[in-house]
């Protein structure tokens, strides 16, 4: 992307479309500021800052953190206007129209992938207590078992990661996101989140008219 271009991009998909993947690879390449609200979340739970206590209570049990929380901690981290990702934000009409208020959103990637295959991508999924690499129990399982390969820090499974949390977390996205793909038709991008991540990542750098 040259120094003239301006692009900023939300990303939208159920949790476990492979949004997370998808955009560290778009940052590499194309110098995005990557704001994900999950790892906001994520850095205020570790750090057991009250509000992390706070929202921890909502994604445990597979519900959103408020709009007004959401949309605070986004303000805070806004110290440029172009060239972002959001990832993880909006999930609700009321964060979009408070995001289209702070700036302009030029394209919506959505993510498509069908429900039980989102359920078989988290149920697996494993994380490293000590770096946060992430594993797969069938797909990228680690080769010490339990053990990060690359650390030696333990695996853990995330307790939102539990089979009856991702259901109650997709059917909170359908009724509460999905209504998003209707506010940003005109500039959505759909795609089959499906098969390789390579294949996912071309068909998105095409429809986005990006070139490495």
């Amino acid at each position: 992307m040259s120094e003239d271009q301006s692009l900023n991009l939300v990303f939208l998909g159920a949790p476990g479309a492979g949004k997370g993947t998808q955009t560290k690879r778009l940052i590499k390449n194309f110098h995005f500021k990557h704001l994900s609200t999950g790892d906001l979340l994520r850095k205020l739970i570790q750090e057991k800052h009250p509000l992390g206590v706070k929202a921890k209570s909502y994604m445990d049990e597979g519900n959103l953190v408020p709009d007004s929380l959401m949309i605070d901690m986004i303000k805070t981290q806004m110290h440029q206007k172009k060239n972002i990702i959001f990832d993880g934000f909006p999930r609700t009409l009321a964060q979009a129209v408070a995001l289209d208020e702070i700036t302009h959103i030029d394209k919506v990637v959505f993510l498509e992938v069908a429900h039980q295959e989102v359920i078989q991508r988290l149920t697996g999924r494993r994380i490293c207590k000590q770096c946060g690499f992430e594993y797969h129990v069938e797909f990228l399982p680690s080769k010490k078992g339990s053990v990060c390969e690359k650390c030696n820090g333990a695996l853990y499974q995330r307790d939102d990661d539990q089979e009856e949390v991702i259901k109650k977390r997709l059917s909170v996205f359908t009724s509460l996101t999905a209504p998003l793909i209707q506010y940003y038709e005109g500039k959505l991008l759909r795609v089959q989140a499906m098969g390789t991540v390579e294949d996912i990542y071309q068909k998105i750098t095409q429809g986005l008219g990006l070139s490495s």
